[in-house]
């Protein structure tokens, strides 16, 4: 019951989102979301969503400092940057170079930047979070990725290259949404949600297992918390937050 129930609606919310599918099988709709109505629509949702996890992400970023490195800065890598939503929270100094796989956030980004200036602005790099070959090993002493894991290809792949690019005792940051409990009705709906939300919103996942990945991967220490952020009306309340240690 519960599997042809998800079918049905699913195929409701598939007719409500016809015109969006038919400009994919078009090949037109690909290009729009990441050109315009994707980095338009992130600015937006991330507003809301940093008002919403502020406290949790002053208290996520506070001991940053401690890992600065042996050169007395703090060298940090923020992967899938966005609009730059984070800036705020990182310390006074800090050197940041931005990567991004879509171009299309420069001038939310510059906005953010203009926003921050306690921080030095190293670099930006087009890259996906799976390949930062642009980055030398062992060359950051914190990396940060928020609400980016849930659209990569490859979270394990991710991973290997946060651990790659961490020099030994570096710290690596994550705060993401994921699947809800199993039993509950919030992973019902992300179950009927999932085929028409990762189409209109760029390849985004709602039923990721993330913490999973985060346990299995080679870090040294992980501190990890289960949190609900209150966004009414969507399917991406259950978040981790955490870091972890190489």
């Amino acid at each position: 019951m519960t599997e042809a129930s998800i079918l049905l609606f699913r195929a409701c919310l598939a007719l409500l989102a016809m015109p969006i599918y038919l400009l994919s099988f078009l090949g037109m709709w690909e290009p729009f979301c990441k050109k315009i109505f994707f980095p338009f629509f992130l600015e937006k949702l991330f507003a809301v969503h940093n008002r919403k996890t502020l406290k949790q992400k002053q208290e996520l970023f506070r001991n940053l400092p401690e890992f600065t490195g042996p050169s007395g800065e703090l060298k940090l890598l923020e992967i899938g940057t966005g609009c730059g939503t984070n800036f705020q929270f990182y310390p006074p100094g800090c050197k940041v170079t931005c990567t991004d796989i879509n171009p299309h956030f420069q001038q939310s980004l510059s906005r953010s930047m203009n926003q921050n200036q306690h921080l030095h602005y190293e670099r930006f790099l087009v890259a996906a979070a799976e390949d930062l070959s642009q980055v030398p090993s062992g060359s950051v002493d914190a990396a940060v990725c928020t609400l980016v894991l849930c659209s990569v290809q490859d979270i394990n792949g991710a991973l290997k290259e946060v651990l790659r690019v961490l020099r030994p005792g570096g710290a690596f940051y994550f705060l993401d949404h994921v699947a809800a409990d199993h039993s509950s009705w919030k992973y019902f709906w992300q179950q009927v949600c999932y085929p028409t939300w990762k189409l209109v919103f760029d390849g985004c996942c709602l039923t990721r297992e993330i913490w999973k990945n985060l346990e299995q991967a080679n870090f040294s220490e992980l501190k990890l918390q289960h949190i609900s952020v209150p966004l009414p009306w969507t399917p991406i309340k259950p978040h981790i937050i955490g870091y972890a240690v190489k």
